[in-house]
């Protein structure tokens, strides 16, 4: 059961949501049954590219629609804005937190700084920062995840499926997160066929120039990579991978997608022939989890981290082609089997 006390936080506040919340990006919320008496649950505030990008930020509002759902509570969810800076992140979240919302979720690294700042001014609200493993505090969750194990698990696939002998890499921003994906993916390759050659290209040296966000850039690196013969192009670029793929598509040549699996997004829907799998981190799992821990009234704390054990990574198979692949399957599945028993060890840069 949620606590009476913060069912009086949230029934004060309301009426200034709207004016906290309109210099620091724009925000929805959804009530849930009756039943909640107005109680406040769940919040997150979304990484750049926004809810929309059928894939890293759309996972996490999955998350966020399982536990208003099953709880019953009222949720929201923020959108970024151009040009913010950390002290309009740190705003975000505290106004969510003055809400009575928890617990109060930062998608992205890029949350790290205002997450801290939030937690010292809120120390019995719960908070989750996805992708950072940094911030030591007790009413602080670290929702991470081993990607560069799914990412060697697509590299074995790109490998198996590229008759050219190239493949590509697109990164969306030349950071130590995104290298994860670089390096599982490009050992996985060379594990499975030392002769193919990995192209690889990181679209900014910042987010802030857009490399998340610009379906244009990848469209344009994919590109240049399929004009180099690639023939499969993995992108971890969360909304410029949908350039990527839609590059690929048009070359007939194979994508692999990421974090969410890409072949059933909607938007994606005519493209999806072209996908053949993607490497998934459950981000909607572990946002789901920590809304239930707070819910069960035992937060979740510290490094949470998922992995190909817990399930938490992993590559899709909605894609008949790449499922039906009797020979590229049984390689996946002892690759899969000798990360978990620690027999390959998976390079994270």
């Amino acid at each position: 059961m949620r606590r009476i006390s913060r069912i009086t936080v949230a029934g004060a506040a309301t009426a200034s949501l709207a004016l906290a919340l309109s210099a620091c990006g724009s925000t929805s919320t959804s009530a849930g049954s009756s039943e909640s008496k107005g109680d406040k649950g769940l919040a997150i505030a979304y990484d750049v590219g926004g809810k929309g990008d059928q894939s890293f930020n759309d996972a996490a509002y999955a998350g966020l629609e399982q536990a208003k759902k099953e709880f019953g509570y009222e949720t929201a969810d923020v959108e970024p804005t151009e040009g913010e800076t950390d002290a309009d992140k740190t705003q975000r979240l505290v106004s969510l937190a003055k809400q009575g919302y928890n617990p109060v979720i930062g998608v992205g690294y890029a949350y790290a700084p205002a997450v801290k700042a939030a937690a010292d001014k809120f120390p019995d609200t719960t908070f989750g920062i996805v992708d950072d493993p940094t911030i030591n505090k007790k009413n602080v969750a670290d929702l991470v995840f081993n990607e560069e194990q799914a990412s060697y698990l697509a590299g074995v696939a790109a490998a198996k499926s590229t008759k050219s002998k190239v493949v590509g890499f697109v990164g969306g921003v030349d950071i130590p997160l995104i290298h994860k994906f670089q390096a599982g993916f490009a050992q996985g390759v060379k594990d499975t066929d030392p002769k193919v050659k990995v192209l690889s290209q990181y679209l900014t040296q910042t987010a802030e120039e857009g490399g998340f966000a610009s379906p244009d850039k990848g469209k344009t690196a994919a590109e240049g990579q399929i004009e180099k013969k690639a023939d499969v192009v993995y992108a971890a670029a969360g909304l410029s991978g949908q350039g990527v793929i839609e590059a690929a598509a048009a070359k007939k040549v194979w994508a692999i997608g990421v974090d969410s699996d890409q072949y059933k997004q909607e938007a994606l829907a005519k493209y999806k022939d072209s996908i053949l799998t993607s490497a998934m981190k459950d981000v909607a799992q572990a946002v789901y989890s920590l809304a239930k821990s707070v819910e069960d009234g035992k937060p979740g704390t510290g490094i949470v981290r998922g992995d190909l054990k817990t399930g938490e990574v992993s590559l899709s198979d909605s894609n008949p082609k790449f499922a039906d692949d009797a020979e590229l399957q049984e390689a996946l599945k002892t690759a899969k089997e000798k990360i978990i028993s620690g027999e390959i060890k998976v390079k994270s840069s």
